[in-house]
């Protein structure tokens, strides 16, 4: 057993032995033409030596693992006596006699700096950067085991014990190793990244130099120069005014010196440096295989390299067939669902969709580079698109402005746009309800035909089923062309009205009033038929009594169904929550993903919502809130109506609107169903698997069931073809996932790795106001509630909604309150078309509104302009 191990004995596979910051130094000192300082590695078995046998520190971090992120002090204080009673352990003779010897051999007169390196530090998924100490300039033996105590101890620092909670980490499963490392004095150091840390543009080495030790650089105490590197050619160079540096201190440690005012605004590196520097960091990337945060210092005419880490916040690239240069577009931007999905949910949906659909970071996105590429397409796509989220259109006019990124091909080579994306021309359909009741009634049957066949098959045969059933039949009743045309008409008639009734009457969106209560609307009438279960429940205050502490104990009381029926009234409210759950339950949120947990799988899910609307309403709300939202409807209609035959041409002006109107409504209510279906099909697909999920638990292949979520789709069709499986594959893929759900997905990314999120580049907004996307009329003042999930909301009347997305599943919060802002979102997505249909003023697409908006203040929604208003602070 080894408590030291040299550089020359690490690679990158001993993280476990050295912590992250060991293994990454032991590889770049295998790396031609890359210096290292000399060092070694305390190893993770000297630190699990010395604290052996600590009963109180085990006791500590069982305490510790059971904190919330949030309980700052409890944190503070538990992590602060672990920290203590670390660093006041004796290390064990043979332990320190290791470290002396190591240390004699390198040169026991020098300077060391003494850093921590955690086994969950430097990792592709999670860096850790600055969560634990680091000591430089420590001098003798004694110095050096005192602070090798000290790194130990700062595995518990507030801020990294805070991390790893936030981060997923089990406490009792983190070890720590130490980097003891010869010093370097340098009259330059900094910091180099592989990608632009603002474009996540990976063609563009980005430099930060400063004089003397870096430290001055990481702790903030002087802006940096900034050098920017591109295909070998200095591309930009910032030269900041330096006014002190970081020094060794005679006597250990370091010092900040001021610098003589005639170097302060020298540049610190010449053009030669700076481009020897980025290709060492080109070097180093291409061995590590992804962009990296390299720390360097320059020693007279020599880079030295002291640290390179994974680069954890660059949203990663699609994998495209080939070299050329690609676009792509965020799908979740779309469908309001931006979380990461599980490798199933994105193969299931791939299988789905008809676009060129690929993945990165546990998102999917479309590749519209052959459509951006012809002039035949190019202007149809960014104007749909735009229309549909401005963000994103703007995002996509920035890039096509680059003129170097998306070549024109002629238009025999373009094979236009991907199917599904807005801006291609139909023909609009003249009203008729029978469509759309011919179009739901095909769908049924054809799900009614799935759930019977299903049954029946198992193994490899399933699998073969569903995949034949997806791509086959699924996208049949999904992507039907009557059905589209249906879905474009009503787009296109409420544009018609908006545009016609501002120019006619000076009337702003007009179609959102029209479209209050329209029929049909499967998404609207989930909302509504939750009333009528809080109807039913209301008049049994002993249900009500145990539904409250259903909420409390939050999903323990997903048998709560089955325990129901102890209570008078039980069997009534049973029958009404199964009742809405035959026709909703394969409905959730980020319900695209087909491995997240539908109402019918965890129930409980819906009781905030139950007894919010118990609280907040009378008896027989649903109905009155559809019947005051088509008379409102009737009435906007029959007086625009007036108005318009008032006008020059009246009578042909109030025929064509009559006529638009009832388009509208006629098909408004159809947009919410295909998905409707889809997810009931995907249910139908979910229990199927789980059922072959379970036979394979049985047969040993799989430790769970739901180890089947980090299987792509054919992965899993070979797994149930061999009965075998890959238990690391597997693991590796819950690593990834959740360090993929850390991530922020852009609008629009580029195969250079460029992330563009656009801007609304309006100058008509009152002071302090955050700008969005008008979707549904009208203005409203009231409380903010910041609610990031649905099962948490805590709502009453006149309440307005501030969340990151709304998909259909947060549908039964909309009858409650009075407003809606979401970061993400478009004209024409589920919030959106419920918020008009429930006459709430709506603002989407308001970037960053979760953390700019804060809980409990008074804000002021302007649906119909697009903007939100921050009034006062949190009550």
């Amino acid at each position: 057993m080894s408590y030291v191990l040299g550089f020359g004995e690490i690679d990158r596979t001993q993280v476990a032995i050295v912590g992250g910051k060991g293994a990454n130094l032991g590889e770049l000192s295998r790396i031609d033409g890359v210096a290292v300082p000399a060092g070694f590695c305390v190893t993770t078995e000297a630190f699990a030596r010395t604290v052996a046998g600590a009963p109180s520190l085990t006791d500590r971090l069982d305490e510790l693992s059971r904190l919330a992120p949030d309980d700052r002090d409890a944190i503070r204080a538990v992590s602060a006596q672990i920290r203590c009673a670390i660093e006041e352990f004796v290390i064990p003779g043979e332990v320190a006699a290791e470290i002396a010897a190591a240390h004699a051999e390198l040169g026991a007169e020098d300077a060391y700096a003494v850093r921590s390196s955690a086994t969950a530090e430097d990792l592709p998924t999670a860096s850790f950067a600055g969560q634990q100490d680091t000591y430089l300039n420590i001098v003798g033996s004694e110095a050096i085991l005192a602070h090798v105590s000290r790194c130990w101890g700062s595995l518990f620092t507030e801020r990294a014990v805070t991390y790893r909670l936030r981060n997923g980490f089990d406490d009792n499963a983190i070890r720590m190793g130490v980097v003891v490392q010869r010093m370097v004095f340098p009259r330059a150091a900094g910091i180099m990244v592989t990608a632009d840390p603002l474009t996540s543009d990976r063609t563009i080495v980005s430099i930060d130099a400063g004089f003397g030790l870096g430290e001055a650089l990481v702790s903030g105490l002087v802006n940096a120069d900034v050098y920017q590197v591109r295909r070998g050619e200095v591309t930009g160079r910032t030269i900041a005014t330096k006014k002190v540096a970081v020094e060794p201190a005679p006597s250990g440690g370091t010092e900040v010196r001021e610098i003589p005012e005639e170097r302060r605004d020298e540049p610190v590196l010449t053009d030669a440096e700076v481009l020897r520097l980025a290709e060492l960091g080109r070097r180093i990337e291409v061995h590590f295989g992804d962009p990296q945060d390299v720390e360097w210092c320059l020693d007279g005419a020599d880079f030295r390299i002291v640290q390179s880490r994974p680069i954890t916040t660059l949203f990663p690239i699609p994998v495209a067939a080939d070299a050329e240069n690609h676009v792509y577009v965020s799908v979740g931007h779309q469908q309001m669902m931006t979380d990461a999905m599980k490798p199933l949910g994105i193969s299931v949906w791939q299988l789905t969709s008809r676009a060129p659909m690929r993945d990165a970071g546990g998102r999917l996105f479309v590749d519209v580079t052959k459509a951006l590429s012809s002039p035949a397409t190019r202007d149809g796509l960014v104007e749909g698109l735009g229309k549909s989220d401005p963000l994103l259109g703007d995002a996509l006019r920035t890039l096509l402005d680059r003129d170097d990124f998306v070549r024109p091909v002629p238009p025999e080579d373009s094979a236009g746009a991907p199917p599904g994306t807005p801006g291609a021309a139909a023909t609009l359909v003249d009203a008729d309800p029978g469509i759309v009741t011919e179009l739901i009634a095909d769908s049924e049957a054809s799900l009614a035909t799935l759930k019977r066949e299903i049954e029946t098959r198992s193994g490899p045969e399933l699998l073969d089923f569903i995949k034949d059933d997806i791509q086959q039949e699924l996208r049949r009743v999904l992507f039907t062309p009557q059905g589209l045309q249906l879905i474009t008409t009503a787009m296109e008639s409420s544009e018609w009205l908006n545009d016609r009734l501002r120019e006619w009457l000076g009337e702003k969106n007009a179609a959102d009033a029209l479209t209050q209560s329209v029929p049909g609307n499967v998404t609207s009438e989930m909302g509504l038929a939750l009333l009528d279960v809080a109807d039913a429940i209301r008049p049994y205050p002993e249900v009500v009594a145990y539904l409250r502490l259903v909420e409390q104990e939050g999903a323990a009381g997903n048998d709560f169904l089955d325990r129901l029926t102890e209570y008078p009234g039980g069997e009534e409210a049973r029958a009404a929550i199964t009742g809405f759950l035959d026709k909703y339950g394969m409905r959730c949120v980020g319900e695209i993903d087909i491995t997240r947990p539908r109402w019918s799988e965890s129930p409980a899910t819906l009781v905030p919502a139950i007894l919010g609307n118990i609280k907040n309403f009378r008896p027989g709300a649903g109905k009155q809130r559809f019947a005051d939202g088509l008379r409102d409807a009737e009435r906007k209609k029959a007086e625009l109506l007036r108005r318009l035959r008032a006008l020059p041409d009246g009578e042909r002006k109030a025929e064509e609107t009559e006529r638009m109107i009832d388009r509208v409504r006629t098909f408004s209510g159809y947009r919410e169903y295909p998905k409707y279906g889809m997810v009931s099909r995907y249910f139908v697909y979910k229990k199927a698997l789980l059922r072959e999920a379970e036979r394979l638990v049985e047969a040993g292949v799989l430790r769970a069931a739901h180890d089947i979520y980090y299987l792509r789709f054919d992965e899993l069709s070979e797994v149930v073809r061999t009965d075998r499986a890959s238990a690391e594959l597997i693991d590796a893929r819950r690593v990834a996932f959740r360090a993929y759900q850390a991530l922020t997905p852009p609008r629009v990314l580029t195969s250079d790795g460029t992330a563009l999120t656009g801007a609304y580049r309006r100058a008509d907004l009152p002071t302090g106001a955050l700008p969005g996307m008008a979707v549904s009329a009208g203005t409203i003042e009231g409380r903010a509630r910041v609610v990031a999930d649905i099962a948490q909301a805590d709502l009453e009347a006149g309440d307005i909604l501030v969340t990151a997305y709304t998909d259909p599943s947060w549908t039964p919060l909309f009858v409650t309150i009075a407003g809606l802002v979401t970061e993400v979102g478009g004209l024409m997505t589920h919030g959106a078309v419920i918020a008009r249909e429930y006459g709430l003023p709506a603002v989407v697409g308001v970037e960053h509104a979760t953390r700019l908006i804060r809980d409990g203040q008074r804000i002021r929604v302007h649906g119909t302009d697009g903007y939100v208003e921050v009034l006062t602070q949190e009550s």
